[in-house]
């Protein structure tokens, strides 16, 4: 960017010789700034209603409803309740803000076919005649707005922005005609990346049919759905994994034998970063010590998180890495009876779960070795149950990838089409 000039690096070619971005505060914009929500006078509400009708309700929500797409019906049936909702509703398509807790995550209020009242710690933001929402939308987005938020909060526990400095932020704007230019081009690029978000979840939910009709359901011997070849081969059998195998986990690691300078040994993960990226290492001599001389995966293995969020799954590659005794295990087994390529979506459909319900706090090796898996004893049907999930991980696998690509793409593009202002 031109330092005397406020101009962005990418411009579209009909701006490049017009006039400069004007640097504003972001309270010369807004027509509204209101937090109001359904909070005490809501609750007083709820406690007064005494019946309800399936049309007599509102949708109250929140900012963790908008990321799950998710809404909770808030219902109301008396005078004071309809009158309440006339003065808070949403229409779809408002600006939200979260100005408590989550400082600067900014949603678009959905488009929904009941009236929608806020929960709390949410402002609303209309903006005046001649600025396009969608473009202070895309701009609110970007990393820096955030940032900006984020160093008025100050150092109490409770991180929340008040108006007055929401209004004190500068930002950089240009003319209406060149902001829905770039709104036009952000917009319809996560529209893309929706459309390949909803092909995601489809995929998903593929997958999640798949898993229900090519395994048999709790009390069957037989799944739903069975390649032909196999209709004539019979139940399947039942094991428990202690029949099958024996929990395994690598010798223990202290931690003044781990280093954090990658370029110091080989990767050892612990059970926070189980799946991810290692931030400890061991030294090689001690990888290549204990590997020989104790239990250790073989390629194809699949390592399971006994603590934590237990059953994360992670299939040993081969790759140089050391894991953490007892929080990361293996059935180690000859795949004679069960192959791992199978078991590994045995383990998918494990739930994970106390027989109450409740969350498995750790997997202990009893544990592991009492939980019963059902499989075909012919290798062959093993086998081509195991790649046709396969294949569809595959697909999932290279969505996620493309949603990705594109996420980084618009993260370059707002990066170039705003013009940034130092603080």
């Amino acid at each position: 960017m031109n330092k005397d000039k406020l101009i962005p690096e990418l411009r579209f070619p009909e701006f490049l010789n017009t006039e400069d971005w004007n640097e504003v505060e972001f309270g010369e914009l807004l027509s509204l700034l209101s937090d109001y929500t359904a909070n005490g006078s809501f609750a007083s509400l709820k406690e007064n209603v005494q019946y309800y009708t399936s049309e007599e309700y509102a949708v109250l929500v929140r900012t963790t409803d908008l990321e799950k797409k998710e809404f909770t019906p808030a219902r109301f049936t008396d005078k004071r309740g309809y009158d309440f909702l006339s003065k808070t509703s949403l229409f779809g398509g408002e600006i939200i803000m979260a100005n408590v807790g989550s400082i600067g995550k900014v949603y678009k209020a959905p488009f929904y076919d009941k009236p929608m009242t806020l929960a709390p710690n949410t402002y609303v933001l209309k903006f005046k005649k001649g600025v396009d929402e969608e473009f202070i939308y895309q701009l609110m987005l970007r990393t820096e707005f955030e940032q900006k938020l984020l160093s008025m909060v100050g150092s109490s526990t409770l991180k929340a922005i008040n108006k007055k400095n929401l209004r004190s932020i500068e930002i950089a704007i240009p003319k209406s005609n060149e902001q829905q230019k770039i709104a036009s081009c952000l917009s319809s690029l996560d529209e893309l990346i929706a459309a390949h978000k909803d092909k995601l979840d489809a995929l998903k939910d593929h997958k999640k049919g798949l898993l229900q009709n090519l395994f048999p359901q709790e009390g069957e011997t037989v799944p739903k759905v069975r390649f032909p070849e196999f209709e004539g081969e019979g139940e399947w059998v039942e094991k428990k994994l202690g029949e099958i195998g024996e929990p395994l986990m690598c010798k223990r690691i202290f931690k003044d034998q781990t280093t954090p300078n990658p370029e110091n040994g080989i990767p050892f993960y612990k059970i926070g970063t189980f799946g991810r990226d290692a931030d400890a290492y061991i030294p090689e001599a001690l990888y290549n010590e204990y590997k020989n001389k104790y239990n250790f995966p073989n390629i194809g293995d699949i390592l399971i998180s006994a603590s934590g969020t237990i059953g994360r799954l992670v299939i040993y590659d081969g790759s140089p890495a050391y894991y953490q005794d007892s929080n990361i295990v293996w059935l180690g087994h000859d795949e004679i009876q069960v192959m791992n390529e199978f078991l590994y979506y045995c383990y998918s459909i494990i739930n994970w779960q106390t027989s109450d319900g409740g969350v498995i706090k750790r997997l202990y090796n009893s544990d592991l070795k009492a939980i019963s898996i059902n499989f075909p004893k012919n290798e062959k049907e093993q086998q081509k149950i195991a790649s046709c999930l396969s294949a569809v991980d595959e697909l999932i696998t290279a969505q996620q990838e493309k949603i990705e690509q594109l996420q980084q793409h618009k993260k370059g593009l707002m990066q170039g089409l705003f013009p940034k202002i130092e603080s």
